[in-house]
C-alpha cells in the first residue's frame, strides 16, 4: 500500500468542496480533492450555480437585508433546524463571498430574483448571486468539468447560456434584431470552439462555478484525483481523523491528512435504498442529482464517530421533473424549475382537479404533490398553441413535427382532439378536467386543439438528512462533541435550514459558506 501525505483532504468536487479546498490552498495548505466519479463538479455542475447569500455587498443596505433574513428564516424554519448553524451562514455569509471575490471568482447579481416564500416576514428580493460566464480556453482541465444537463443547453448540451440569454433567444422568433444579434455572437464564439473542442468553452451557470473554483485550486497548487473511491476513514488512538484510504488507479493508497478531513460528497439523493429509509412515500425514483451522490461519504462519517442529524419534514429539496427517452436511449429527467409558470399551462391530479399554485418554486410544488390526493404523477395541460410558443420540458419552443411525433411515439407527450379525449389517455377524469380548464381559461387560455399533457413526478435534487455539525462545519459525535479531524459541507452536512427552500440558490450559497469555515478553522487549528 503506497502513501501520501497533505494537510487537507477533501473528499467530493462540488461546489461546496472545492470552496474548502480553494480556501485551504489560499491559506496555505497543501491540499487534496478526491472524486470517485471522473467528473468534476458534482451535482453543482448541473445547477444554476445561484448562491442565496442574503446581506451581500450589493444589496441597497445590506445590515438591513441581513436582519429582515433573520426573521425570515425564523419564520420559515423555526426550532427545525440549530439555531447556530444558521446564524452562521447568515453572520459568514457576505465575508465568503468577498474572499472567494478576491481570490478571483466573479459574481453577477440577481437583483430581481425573490425569495420562495414572499408570504412570509423578512423576506426579499436580490439575496442571490449568479457566477460571471467563465472562459474554460484558461483552464488545463477543462474536459473534466461535468456536462451541463444536456437539456439546458444547446446543440446536444454543447452550448451553454445564462437563463436571461435563454429568455432572450426566444424573441429570435418574434424577428427580434437584439435576440438575433446575441444568437449570431454566442454561436459565432460556440462554432471557434468546436474546431478544437468537443463543447463550447463558455460556461455559464453551474459549469462557471465549478470551473472558476477549480482554476483557483489549480493555480495554488491544490490537486483533484478522479475516478478515487474512498473506503475508509482512519483515525488514531484518539479517536481523532487522520486521513483516509482510497482506490485509485489499479493501486491502493493510504492518505495522511494533516490538519483535517472535509466530507462534501453531495449527499445521497442518487442511491434509490437510503431513498426508499427517508424520503416519503411513494418513494422516488428518478434523481436531477449527479450520479455520485449516493451517501458514501456520509456512511464514512459514521464509522468514524459522526452521526446523522434528527430527520425532518420530507429530508430533501425538490424538483417536479418529467421523465423522457433521449435519441440515444438514455432516460432524461426533466426538472421543470421555470416553465411551469407560463400562461396557458395548468396542473391537476387524477381527478382532474387543480391542486396547486403553477408559480409557486418547485420545492413547495412537488410537496403540493405528496399533499394532494392522486397528484403522483401530476399532469402539466395546456394546448398546441401554448406549447408551440413556450414548449414545455423536453420539448422546445417551435418543435418541429418530427419532435412532437417522437416525444407521443415514445410516451412523453400525450395528445387529444378533446379535452375529455385527452384525460382518458392520461387516466384522468374527464369531467374534473373539463370543469378545471374552464375555469382556468382566464388565466391562459386553454383552447387550440391537439390539447397536450405531460405527467412529472417528484424528484429529490438534493437530500437535506445529512451529518450533525457545528458552526465551524465540524461534525459532532453522538455526545455532541466533535470528531477532531473530520469536517462536512454540502449535502453530506444536515441541512441549515432544515428541509425548507428560502430562495434560489440556498444549497450552493450555503456550500460555499460553510466550506469557507471549514478550511478557515482548519487552518486556525493545531
Amino acid at each position: 500500500m503506497t502513501g501520501r501525505t497533505v494537510d487537507l483532504l477533501v473528499l467530493g468536487s462540488g461546489a461546496a468542496g472545492l470552496a474548502a479546498a480553494v480556501a485551504g490552498a489560499a491559506g496555505g495548505l497543501s491540499v487534496l480533492v478526491l472524486e470517485k466519479t471522473e467528473w468534476l463538479g458534482g451535482t453543482s455542475a448541473y445547477s444554476a450555480g445561484t448562491s442565496w447569500i442574503p446581506g451581500h455587498r450589493r444589496q441597497p443596505d445590506p445590515a438591513a437585508d441581513l436582519a429582515a433574513a433573520r426573521r425570515y428564516l425564523d419564520a420559515l424554519v423555526g426550532d427545525r433546524a440549530p439555531r447556530e448553524l444558521r446564524e452562521s451562514s447568515l453572520r459568514h455569509g457576505a465575508e465568503a463571498i468577498e474572499y472567494f471575490e478576491r481570490l478571483g471568482l466573479r459574481f453577477r447579481h440577481s437583483a430581481s430574483v425573490a425569495d420562495y416564500h414572499p408570504e412570509l416576514p423578512g423576506s426579499g428580493i436580490g439575496r442571490a448571486l449568479e457566477p460571471h460566464p467563465f472562459d474554460a480556453r484558461r483552464l488545463a482541465g477543462f474536459g473534466r468539468v461535468r456536462w451541463p444537463i444536456r437539456e439546458f443547453a444547446l446543440f446536444g448540451g454543447t452550448l451553454m447560456v445564462r437563463r436571461s440569454e435563454a429568455d432572450q433567444l426566444l424573441k429570435v422568433f418574434d424577428g427580434s434584431v437584439r435576440a438575433t444579434a446575441l444568437a449570431l455572437r454566442l454561436g459565432a464564439r460556440w462554432a471557434l470552439d468546436r474546431l478544437r473542442h468537443p463543447r463550447g468553452t463558455r460556461l455559464t451557470m453551474g459549469n462557471a462555478l465549478v470551473a472558476a473554483l477549480y482554476d483557483q485550486l489549480t493555480r495554488r497548487g491544490g490537486e483533484v484525483w478522479f475516478t478515487a473511491r474512498t473506503t475508509e476513514l482512519t483515525t488514531d488512538d484518539s479517536g481523532r481523523v487522520t486521513g483516509a484510504v482510497v482506490s485509485h488507479r489499479g493501486h491502493v493508497v493510504r492518505l495522511s491528512a494533516r490538519r483535517g478531513v472535509v466530507l462534501a460528497g453531495g449527499g445521497f439523493p442518487a442511491n434509490p435504498d437510503l431513498r426508499a429509509e427517508h424520503l416519503p412515500s411513494p418513494t422516488p425514483q428518478f434523481t436531477p442529482a449527479a450520479e455520485g451522490a449516493t451517501g458514501d461519504t456520509i456512511v464514512l462519517a459514521r464509522s468514524a464517530g459522526g452521526v446523522l442529524a434528527e430527520p425532518r419534514d420530507d429530508n430533501a429539496l425538490w424538483f417536479p421533473s418529467s421523465l423522457g427517452r433521449r435519441a440515444d436511449g438514455s432516460t432524461a429527467v426533466f426538472p421543470h424549475i421555470w416553465d411551469r409558470a407560463k400562461p396557458g399551462i395548468v396542473a391537476v391530479n387524477a381527478a382532474g382537479r387543480r391542486f396547486v399554485d403553477e408559480s409557486v418554486s418547485y420545492h413547495r410544488f412537488v410537496r403540493a404533490m405528496y399533499a394532494a390526493p392522486d397528484a403522483i404523477p401530476a399532469w402539466l395541460i395546456l394546448d398546441a398553441h401554448t406549447l408551440k410558443r413556450y414548449g414545455l420540458g423536453l420539448i422546445r419552443p417551435h418543435a418541429r413535427e418530427r419532435v412532437l411525433r417522437r416525444h407521443i411515439e415514445d410516451g412523453y407527450l400525450h395528445i387529444g382532439q378533446t379535452i375529455e379525449g385527452l384525460a382518458e389517455t392520461i387516466g384522468v377524469d374527464p369531467d374534473g378536467l373539463k370543469r378545471t380548464i374552464e375555469a382556468a381559461n382566464h388565466l391562459g387560455a386553454i383552447k387550440k386543439p391537439p390539447f397536450c399533457a405531460i405527467a412529472v413526478v417528484p424528484t429529490p435534487l438534493a437530500t437535506t438528512l445529512g451529518l450533525r455539525i457545528n458552526a465551524h462545519a465540524q461534525v459532532l459525535a453522538e455526545h455532541g462533541d466533535p470528531v477532531r479531524g473530520l469536517y462536512a459541507c454540502g449535502n453530506d452536512a444536515m441541512s441549515a435550514t432544515a428541509s425548507e427552500y428560502p430562495g434560489a440558490g440556498c444549497q450552493i450559497g450555503a456550500g460555499l459558506v460553510f466550506g469557507y469555515l471549514a478550511a478557515q478553522h482548519i487552518r486556525r487549528s493545531s
